[in-house]
């Protein structure tokens, strides 16, 4: 099933050839790939080693740098054609690209390799299997920025629940994570952290409901810190899942925390990362 993941990536990659200058953002490619914004970005990460911007800026930047050589276009011209708005931009990237301005690219006169590199490494390997879960109710709150720095919302949300002596309500802490922190700035990843619950009426106030759609999902058996958890992920999306035979659904990941870091040593830490499947 590898080859269906390998025909939405060369697809995704002939669009941002034949389209330098249009809408190369993350939610059109993940149109073009037919596949959901929430795990197209990870999906052709693992897969290549590049996100969907750093391939779209080399695309565009290796045809502006043809269309310097090849032709006499005015400089303003070729960025509008690669998708920058001013030639101030324009040359900003170009220069972070290739080491010298468009201009003087053009006098030089001979088409040379960027200076980006992106190397494919190596994931380690989670156990993973596909389970039926169900729905979850949330009392959660949002958090917006790292999503290594979600324990201190997670430790808002417990203080309610200690304050107000709740814990006897609780049945596990849970991770909702809504965006690829490969494609997205780490101070606009979005993310909720909750305690699940067996009914909305027992949200406290102050806390929001958040419903979790339940349903089957590839579920990953993380040991170890919560700063290797990346490098899972990418095993995830860029391995077991093109290799599965397996479609994402239009949910975001979610992460099962079966042990608490208060009192867990950081290695012994256990997460479950579930990815929705069709």
């Amino acid at each position: 099933m590898r080859d269906v993941y390998e025909k939405r990536l060369l697809r995704v990659l002939d669009y941002i050839h034949a389209n330098p200058g249009g809408d190369l953002s993350l939610d059109a490619l993940a149109d073009v790939a037919a596949m959901s914004r929430y795990h197209w970005h990870r999906v052709f990460f693992g897969m290549t080693g590049e996100t969907l911007a750093e391939a779209a800026r080399r695309v565009r930047l290796h045809r502006a740098a043809c269309w310097l050589v090849q032709t006499d276009w005015p400089l303003e011209e070729v960025a509008r054609k690669v998708g920058y708005a001013n030639q101030q931009s324009f040359t900003r990237i170009f220069r972070d690209g290739y080491g010298t301005t468009p201009g003087a690219f053009r006098n030089r006169g001979e088409l040379r390799p960027l200076l980006l590199k992106t190397e494919k490494g190596e994931h380690p390997v989670f156990p993973i299997e596909i389970k039926d879960h169900p729905p979850r109710i949330l009392a959660a709150l949002p958090h917006s920025g790292p999503y290594l720095e979600v324990g201190g919302t997670f430790e808002r949300v417990s203080a309610v629940f200690t304050s107000r002596n709740l814990w006897q309500n609780a049945r596990g802490m849970l991770g909702v994570y809504y965006d690829d922190p490969n494609a997205v700035p780490a101070k606009e990843l979005r993310s909720h952290a909750g305690i699940i619950l067996d009914s909305a009426d027992a949200v406290p106030e102050g806390l929001e409901l958040v419903e979790v759609a339940g349903g089957k999902m590839a579920t990953m058996h993380y040991k170890g810190p919560y700063a290797g958890l990346k490098a899972a992920y990418d095993h995830l999306y860029g391995e077991w899942l093109p290799n599965s035979g397996e479609d994402p659904r239009d949910d975001p990941a979610i992460e099962i925390y079966l042990n608490n870091p208060a009192d867990t040593a950081p290695d012994d830490l256990e997460t479950d990362v579930c990815l929705p499947i069709k």
